[in-house]
């Protein structure tokens, strides 16, 4: 049962941002529930509760907020589907937090599952092992930070002049998942599928890499299957020969991801992000990326992570995402928030789809002893045909989708896809080990 938001929320919101002069500051209001808390007669006897719930969400995407009150609802559907007892929908407006804020929230409101007074754990940012570093001798160690230095101050120019450049005019490879002009206008579907984290951590560990990493080079594969069959259908029905790979050569397909800039990083804590003067702000602190899918079918499903890893290890020698913010905020304040949004609009216009990864709770929690079955968190309103939130909770990933029904007619079948790469990646990473431990 996903049935966290209704203290959450109601706690946020009585605080909400105003503009003075060009500056934004919170101040506080009143909340009255009854204005945001729906709950909705539903036939208990409906035939397809799972795509009930589907339509239901799809319908917010036909009509706005309502800019009267605060931008929240929750919507709560006492019906049973494949995956939880009820169903809470929270809808809120981005501009009240970002993934992190939000998450950072839900931990502040629910408990353990296992202990009722213990708040829930949340996945720790590992420091980097600076071991190699002071074995070596001061010389070697001022020559490689200058090394690092330079190569960060290029790879942050490269980054931003492709960011200019993408604003401009480089734009994506049109694909069966590129979307077209108003695109941000269209009905929206959200799917979502569950995996194993058991499955993510066995090739984090047997690769060496990290969830992120794992996570990327699964969609990549998951992207690469799709198309494949997409354009293997285009193919049959023009009448040209079949190939083991119909997917054209030298695609430019290339994913916005959000990146969480704040000074710490990770899920916070509540009370830390509420503070006037605290390190994790309240809010959307958040830059982005863009990060180039090569977009081909591999003989070994491995190359996918390997290759993903290598791109956003490159990602992170580069201060893009903070360039991003920085420049985001500072035509904001000195042009407006019409100019800024033309120049975000171009930025992921100009690119096929966004991409974001949260971590959740380590371990099952409960809103007031309910417990919480899964989360799939979305978005919806900005120019991409496909959107794909991962979220950790517990032992299993959710992977949520949003999709724009004209362009992707059948998600599910991009879910079967994830899902068999997937699968086809954990088979390699046991075959691989069986091998070495042959030998």
């Amino acid at each position: 049962m996903f049935l966290t938001w209704p203290y959450l929320f109601s706690t946020c919101c009585y605080k909400f941002q105003v503009k003075k002069g060009r500056k934004t500051r919170w101040t506080e209001t009143t909340i009255d529930l009854d204005n945001h808390i729906i709950v909705p007669q539903i036939d208990s006897k409906i035939d397809f509760p799972d795509r009930f719930v589907e339509d239901y969400i799809s319908n917010f995407t036909k009509t706005p907020l309502d800019i009267s009150k605060p931008l929240w609802e929750l919507h709560l559907l006492n019906i049973k589907t494949s995956n939880a007892e009820s169903i809470g929908i929270f809808r809120i407006h981005h501009s009240l937090g970002d993934g992190t804020s939000l998450i950072s929230l839900l931990i502040a409101a629910t408990r353990k599952t296992s202990d009722p007074n213990a708040l829930p754990t949340v996945p720790t940012t590992r420091k980097r092992d600076d071991s190699n570093v002071h074995n070596c001798s001061i010389i070697v160690s001022f020559w490689l930070s200058i090394l690092w230095g330079l190569r960060l101050i290029w790879n942050t120019i490269v980054d931003v002049l492709l960011l200019v450049l993408t604003i401009l005019f480089f734009k994506d490879t049109h694909t069966p998942l590129k979307g077209a002009h108003g695109v941000e206008l269209n009905t929206k579907r959200f799917v979502y599928l569950m995996v194993s984290m058991d499955d993510i951590k066995l090739v984090k560990a047997e690769m060496k890499t990290t969830i992120n990493d794992v996570l990327l080079g699964l969609t990549q594969a998951g992207l690469a299957r799709y198309l494949n069959r997409e354009y293997g259908v285009k193919n049959a029905n023009d009448g040209a020969a079949m190939s083991k790979s119909g997917i054209p050569k030298n695609i430019r397909l290339r994913a916005s991801i959000l990146v969480n800039i704040r000074a710490s990083p990770g899920i916070q804590d509540l009370a830390d992000m509420m503070a006037e003067k605290g390190k994790a702000r309240w809010g959307n602190k958040m830059g982005y990326i863009i990060f180039p899918f090569n977009i081909a079918l591999q003989e070994d499903p491995l190359e996918y992570v390997r290759q993903a890893k290598a791109t956003i290890d490159r990602k992170k020698q580069s201060l893009e995402a903070i360039c991003s913010y920085a420049c985001a905020k500072l035509v904001l304040n000195l042009f407006g928030v019409k100019i800024a949004g033309v120049i975000t609009r171009r930025v992921l216009f100009h690119t096929t789809m966004a991409f974001s990864n949260v971590a959740g709770p380590v371990e099952e929690i409960s809103f007031y002893g309910h417990p919480v079955a899964f989360i799939a968190p979305s978005v919806y309103g900005h120019p991409h045909a496909l959107t794909i939130h991962f979220q950790s909770y517990a032992n299993q990933m959710t992977i949520s989708m949003a999709v724009d029904p004209t362009i992707i007619p059948d998600p599910y079948l991009l879910c079967d896809d994830f899902e068999e790469s997937l699968k086809l990646i954990c088979d390699n990473v046991v075959k691989k080990r069986h091998i070495a431990e042959i030998i």
